[in-house]
């Protein structure tokens, strides 16, 4: 199995929630009327790249996010200024402008993004990273990019899960791209995403796993009621901290909350559909 391509056993039909309060249709085709708009918005900025201000980037992210109708709560350390690696559990397509909202970074992305009709040539010049995950003969060359930017004095952000998760389970961070962060001297900043009804019980709404569509998600994002995205962003592990990239990942992996399985929610709630698929 690659070391980019993990699998997870999360699946709409298993772990995405049926009876969450939601709200009236027109209101959802509001939402995502809006959400449209600034993604079109933000499209047109990517060729820019880092010459956008750090400031705009966050702002915007935060009121797309504020558009789909989503409560936003952050909270924990700052992030330290220079390079950083960036490390969060991986439940959404939210994730994305949820930490971008706390430090506009490179991210990384599946090389097959680079062959889309105008969102490859657009995410290329944004300054996306790209992954080719199925080739390990192309992890050295990965890794060392990824060192170069931390070393320029960028931020990278980066799920180490490697696939998304329903966030009531969760998956382990892998430990190639903790690597980079070795080589480059950089220090690594885990951050733990969560998502929340209003009365804080755990929702998997956002979820985008499995076979679920980007549309599917949209959707189903937008007619949710009460929403609130919760971003915990913890305090940096200093570089070369961790004799190794090993030690270097549990370490991430604790601080952002995933070393031990939200067994309170699924024992608070019953899935027995999820419970049998993450035996799997």
């Amino acid at each position: 199995m690659s070391v980019w391509l993990p699998s997870a056993p999360c699946s709409p039909a298993a772990c995405v929630e049926r009876r969450a309060p939601t709200v009236a249709v027109p209101l959802a085709v509001l939402r995502l009327t809006v959400l449209a708009v600034l993604l079109l918005g933000g499209i047109t900025l990517l060729p820019l790249g880092g010459r956008v201000p750090a400031g705009a980037v966050r702002w915007w992210c935060r009121v797309m996010l504020r558009a789909a109708g989503v409560r936003l709560r952050f909270s924990g350390a700052a992030t330290p200024a220079g390079g950083v690696l960036l490390v969060a559990n991986h439940i959404s397509w939210m994730d994305i402008p949820l930490l971008a909202a706390v430090r506009p970074a490179r991210m990384l992305a599946k090389t097959e993004i680079r062959q889309w009709p105008v969102a490859g040539p657009l995410t290329a010049r944004a300054g996306v990273l790209f992954i080719e995950r199925d080739r390990l003969r192309a992890l050295p060359d990965t890794v060392a990019r990824i060192a170069g930017a931390l070393r320029a004095g960028g931020a990278v952000t980066a799920f180490p899960e490697g696939s998304t998760w329903c966030g009531r389970a969760q998956g382990t961070f892998r430990r190639a791209v903790f690597q980079a962060a070795i080589d480059a001297g950089a220090p690594v900043q885990p951050v733990r995403i969560h998502y929340r009804h209003s009365d804080g019980t755990a929702s998997t709404a956002p979820a985008f796993v499995g076979e679920d569509s980007l549309l599917t998600s949209l959707w189903r994002v937008a007619t949710a009621r009460d929403l609130v995205a919760e971003v915990e962003v913890r305090d940096a592990i200093p570089p070369h901290s961790r004799p190794d990239r090993r030690s270097l990942a549990r370490a991430a992996e604790l601080s952002a909350g995933l070393g031990v399985r939200e067994e309170r929610h699924l024992t608070s709630r019953p899935q027995p559909a999820m419970i049998r698929a993450s035996r799997r």
